[in-house]
């Protein structure tokens, strides 16, 4: 599933071709994705100008003139991508349509923003703008990791007498919003922390230290356009560069490239998830 780098990369190559932009003619070629599409869904998409697109953890909101927001999920395979865009930002005009071309919305500028999703775990809902945290999927998220909220007070006191691993704990959507296995992995891996760590016994000057590192993880990530491990494309079909740059996840048996460590990666499953780390210099 794309996480926060992914998420905001889209929005960011989506944002060119939406910003200040009407909608003249949206699609949709099924009743439902996740979940069944809102009442009305084309008729109140078109026409109506896109104010701005924001990210709230994993989610992009596009915040409309009429008052509502339509919010995005692309779950584990959905991709966005600009097709026909008269800034020249995308050199392909619009390409045929696919089989899994679920929404499609035509710009006034004559960009196509087209939602691809072959397996359909992706969303999309209409919510009132002034009380979009308050939808079941935002209502419950923590600070984002790249905020001003997100501090070393903050992560201090949250993790202050957690019983479970550091891994776990910053997985946690309501502690952080928008962290995903890979950049914990990475993060972890920066700081120096075991992932089966307790949180709530690591001290409080090595969790303050993991607010920059996981902030600057995560800018990495988003300058390198994101992760592409399967599914994952940015808005004009290229992959992500950050797998390249990997210091643990997806490493299992390789050398450790701390320098001066003799360590080799290791792959352990936490709940359910691979965790990628060096036993030597994580602890």
């Amino acid at each position: 599933m794309p996480e926060l780098p992914e998420v905001e990369t889209v929005r960011r190559g989506l944002a060119p071709s939406m910003e200040g932009q009407k909608i003249v003619h949206a699609a949709v070629n099924r009743p439902d994705l996740r979940w069944p599409f809102p009442e009305n869904f084309v008729q109140r998409l078109t026409g109506r100008t896109v104010l701005r697109l924001r990210r709230r953890s994993k989610y992009i909101l596009a915040d409309l003139d009429n008052g509502e927001s339509l919010l995005i999920h692309l779950g584990m395979s959905g991709r966005m991508t600009v097709s026909g865009d008269p800034l020249g930002q995308f050199v392909h005009d619009h390409p045929p349509q696919e089989k899994h071309d679920h929404v499609i919305l035509d710009m006034e500028n004559g960009a196509r923003i087209t939602f691809n999703d072959p397996r359909r775990f992706g969303a999309m809902d209409l919510v009132p703008t002034d009380q979009a945290d308050q939808h079941p999927l935002l209502a419950k998220l923590g600070p984002e990791p790249l905020g001003n909220t997100f501090n070393e007070e903050y992560l201090v006191t949250a993790l202050k007498g957690r019983n479970t691993p550091i891994k776990a704990a910053l997985l946690d959507q309501s502690i952080v919003a928008g962290l995903g296995n890979i950049y914990v992995c990475e993060a972890l891996f920066r700081a120096h922390i075991a992932p089966t760590r307790k949180a709530g016994r690591i001290s409080a000057k090595r969790v303050a230290a993991l607010v920059p590192v996981i902030r600057q993880v995560l800018q990495d990530a988003i300058a390198a356009g994101g992760s592409s491990l399967r599914d994952f494309r940015q808005t004009d079909g290229e992959l992500g560069y950050f797998q390249h740059n990997f210091d643990v996840y997806d490493r299992e048996g390789e050398p450790c490239k701390t320098p001066g460590c003799t360590g080799t990666i290791r792959r352990i499953v936490q709940s359910g998830r691979s965790t990628y780390y060096c036993p030597k210099c994580q602890r």
